[in-house]
């Protein structure tokens, strides 16, 4: 086991833990019970997903952990999606709170099931392309995978992206972060219009794979 690349997702994953428990319950309270479902629904998949992947492809979890982005547009996306999950948790903690909008829990048990369901696609997706990366560039000997979700949409993690994440407010009962989190969807269509040019640039065979799969985000509409 690399054990430098070990303690470096543990110490990434313990801090993301204390940051959104931080966000969640300081504005809110502990008692809030779909703040500690959410942070169970999301941590315990992701410490089960980067054991494997520590075990099995080390080489993807590095890559994973790295969030530095090269380029200047990908970076306002970032500081765009910070914006976002900051101003979402805050407002949902607040929320509850003070009782303003809480929805019901019948909806923060669905849409956890939801969350669930596409964080397995997330994983398949991971499995599917070994050179997935968390910024916008193009590694040497990356190859283009056009199979399996690749041949539905050309960003399937996107896709997937989009269904967790305004799925994360409803988990909340926070009808107005559903709203708040509602903008990622256009933060990930500004990240592919702009991903796009680079992997025509950078990837071999990704202009002719354009042709072949039309659709970038949902197959029929776009």
């Amino acid at each position: 086991m690399n054990f430098k690349l070990f303690f470096e997702a543990l110490f990434k994953y313990v801090f993301g833990l204390l940051i959104i428990g931080l966000l969640l319950f300081l504005p809110g309270t502990f008692s809030y019970w779909q703040g500690w479902l959410f942070i169970g629904v999301l941590f315990i998949p992701m410490f089960i997903l980067g054991m494997i992947l520590m075990i099995f492809n080390p080489d993807l979890l590095k890559r994973r952990l790295n969030n530095k982005e090269k380029e200047n547009e990908q970076k306002w996306v970032l500081v765009l999606s910070g914006l976002m999950f900051i101003s979402g948790f805050i407002i949902a903690g607040l929320n509850y709170r003070f009782e303003w909008f809480i929805l019901p829990n019948i909806v923060t048990w669905i849409s956890s099931a939801i969350f669930i369901v596409f964080y397995i696609l997330y994983a398949e997706v991971l499995r599917e392309n070994s050179f997935l990366l968390r910024t916008v560039e193009v590694k040497d000997n990356q190859k283009l995978i056009d199979t399996g979700l690749y041949s539905i949409v050309r960003h399937p993690m996107y896709t997937v992206t989009i269904f967790l994440f305004l799925s994360i407010p409803l988990i909340l009962g926070s009808i107005i972060s559903f709203v708040i989190f509602y903008n990622n969807p256009f933060i990930i269509i500004k990240r592919i219009n702009n991903e796009e040019k680079v992997l025509v640039r950078d990837l071999k065979g990704y202009k002719e794979y354009q042709k072949k799969v039309k659709y970038k985000l949902i197959p029929f509409i776009w």
